[in-house]
């Protein structure tokens, strides 16, 4: 397996443990906005370290990046701020399920288009297929 693959299965594998942890330190301390807030420091702290010891030259770049670039921290704030106020109540299986649909179709109009500078991989009933396939075996996991 490429180490591509490995990599995004282990940000895979953490995503439910994310969705858990911070939704227990929202209702522990009775704030899911204070819990994702806690997080993101955490996030950025960790994320400094790496810039640092990696090489933190490129920060310069991104005054001239087109700033739609930078919208994807405010879909990382919506989900870790949906699943943290949303999981305790509907539970991480199901939360991370509804999750995992909204990527795959999201993913799918992605490549398909060539959005946002992605390899174009054009939709089709193959494509369609194994998507629900996923889809289908995602939910027989959260009727067990």
């Amino acid at each position: 397996m490429p180490a591509q693959a490995l990599i995004m299965l282990a940000a895979g594998f953490g995503i439910p443990i994310l969705a858990a942890l911070n939704a227990r330190l929202g209702a522990w301390i009775g704030s899911p906005a204070a819990a994702a807030a806690i997080l993101f420091c955490v996030a950025l702290g960790a994320s400094v370290l790496v810039l640092f010891a990696l090489d933190p030259r490129p920060v310069a770049r991104a005054v001239t990046a087109p700033k739609h670039l930078f919208l994807g921290g405010l879909f990382v704030a919506f989900y870790v701020l949906s699943i943290t106020y949303v999981a305790p109540s509907f539970g991480i299986g199901n939360a991370v399920f509804f999750v995992l649909l909204g990527q795959l179709g999201s993913a799918a109009l992605i490549d398909h288009f060539g959005l946002f500078g992605a390899r174009v991989n054009p939709f089709s009933l193959t494509r369609a297929g194994g998507i629900g396939l996923m889809a289908l075996g995602v939910w027989v996991t959260q009727r067990a």
